[in-house]
């Protein structure tokens, strides 16, 4: 972050966020723009016409608009897996062969879907999704968020926790569910083990062949095959496509069977017009990258080292863990793409709540607490609940938060003191459904990208995650004891193992 452009960037002068207001007239003009349905309002941050200027000189200089090419044309964007990254594939961007390759299988995966639907297995009113990390969280959100009139009870299973696998199979008919089962290599540990437990769960109940009741998403087909399951009940995806970025994959099988093959269409198109944004708009009006614009202002200019999401919408509860991933797993890096130390800080914790829930919790440390935290609102437009009284009360109760923490209200009483110019941002969907829900978690993941590269990191690679599986393995195997802290041998004979 030594550029000239950086320096300019350091050096600039921040005015408060009312003064910001009151010096640009046309400010929530140039920071506020509506793009596939949603609208996004970056004008509460302290981001300037002059800070936008600067950082997209620094944008120029770290290579931006090269490497978002490499990424819409299948170029290598992860140089340490000499991978490019094909999720945009999957929407219609990537090198042609990419391109057809995963409209290939999207059609495999239409045949598929329409032959349970037509009987294939029998009756089914029933799935459970078998995943873990991005294998699990991008459907499962995807099914909370646009469920409201699901043709079938979905049950996720990740967590290798007995609790979870009993709750999971509770509200499920182990004699008309259908088990899909996810893994990129088809060898995650958790995943098999579950899959092993499902297995016993089907027969146990006097199900005659319980993998005849298996589908298996994998980017190792052969793999899956040999795990037992017939291989034209093997969906693939690309090994370019990187758990975390894989619901626009055959991985988002079960949520296509609950929701429809249509809204399943409409979320890829949602995300491709996003792509298209992304791609070709102007700096000044790009939304991904000004929302990176201003994650670096508050993480590396003023040492914010965290980022608050709340969704004001119940149906988006599984957004801020969906974020967690998608951004920790891919900017949580502390070297750049050469290996040489990043000299500064990288993503920001993720964090929120939901709603008004939230508000009763933690708002507290947000308008009165020491620390810098930029916060985001999410929110929707359109009333869907049939209860209108309770939507305004809701979207009121956002808007109002992004205002009070910029206002602030001055007291003789320091403890009912409000400081104010604490930053947010506000995302306001005109209506949560497949296409605009496409077009956000799209912005999200090029927001990353741009993050990554005006870091100089790789955004799609996650070796941090390796460790720990590997010394739970050799554990697992009688091996490593030798190697173990005092503090961790004391916790296995503790606990028995």
């Amino acid at each position: 972050m030594a550029s000239d452009a950086w320096k300019t960037i350091e050096g600039h002068p921040l005015k408060r966020l009312d003064a910001l207001f009151a010096d640009e007239p046309a400010r929530l003009q140039h920071l506020s723009h509506q793009v596939a349905g949603i609208y996004f309002d970056w004008s509460k941050t302290h981001l300037d016409s002059g800070l936008i200027a600067d950082f997209g000189k620094f944008a120029e200089q770290q290579g931006l608009a090269s490497a978002r090419d490499a990424l819409f044309s299948g170029g290598i964007v992860n140089p340490t897996e000499e991978r490019p990254a094909d999720h945009v594939a999957e929407r219609g961007s990537g090198s042609p062969d990419a391109v057809k390759l995963a409209s290939s299988r999207r059609t495999r995966m239409r045949a598929l879907v329409d032959a349970i639907e037509a009987g294939a297995f029998g009756e089914v009113t029933g799935i459970l999704h078998i995943g873990i990390g991005g294998s699990v969280l991008g459907p499962k959100l995807l099914v909370e968020a646009l469920g409201g009139a699901s043709r079938l009870t979905v049950s996720f299973l990740s967590n290798i926790d007995p609790q979870a696998f009993l709750d999971a199979v509770a509200a499920l008919d182990p004699a008309t569910t259908v088990v899909v089962a996810v893994s990129k290599t088809f060898t995650t540990p958790e995943t098999l083990a579950n899959v092993d437990a499902a297995m016993g769960w089907l027969r146990d109940a006097g199900v005659a062949d319980p993998y005849g009741r298996v589908v298996a998403v994998t980017a190792s087909p052969e793999a899956a095959v040999d795990a037992g399951i017939d291989e034209t009940r093997v969906l693939q995806f690309s090994e370019g496509v990187g758990g975390r970025y894989s619901l626009w994959s055959s991985v988002s099988v079960s949520a296509a069977l609950a929701l429809g093959w249509n809204l399943f269409e409409e979320l890829l198109e949602g995300a491709a017009e996003m792509d298209r944004h992304f791609r070709y708009a102007d700096t000044t009006e790009n939304v991904p990258l000004l929302a990176a614009f201003a994650d670096l202002l508050y993480t590396q200019k003023l040492g914010s080292q965290s980022r608050a999401v709340f969704p004001y919408d119940e149906r988006l509860r599984l957004l801020v863990s969906y974020l967690q991933q998608l951004e920790m797993e891919s900017n949580g890096k502390s070297v750049t793409v050469d290996g040489a130390p990043v000299g500064g800080p990288t993503a920001p914790v993720v964090w929120g709540g939901v709603g008004t829930d939230a508000q009763h919790a933690v708002f507290q440390l947000l308008h009165q607490g020491t620390a810098l935290i930029p916060v985001e609102f999410v929110a929707v437009a359109q009333d869907d609940s049939h209860i209108p009284a309770h939507h305004r009360q809701l979207l009121l109760n956002a808007f109002a938060q992004g205002a009070a923490l910029m206002r602030g209200s001055k007291s003789d009483d320091p403890h009912r003191s409000y400081p104010g110019n604490r930053p947010s941002a506000t995302i306001l969907l005109d209506r949560l459904d497949a296409r605009t829900l496409g077009a956000l978690l799209a912005f999200y993941e090029h927001r990353t990208f741009a993050n990554a590269v005006l870091l100089g990191i790789n955004p799609f690679d996650q070796f941090g995650v390796e460790l720990g599986k590997a010394i739970a393995r050799e554990l697992a195997e009688g091996k490593g004891d030798g190697d173990l802290d005092p503090s961790t041998r004391a916790l296995m004979e503790r606990a028995n193992l």
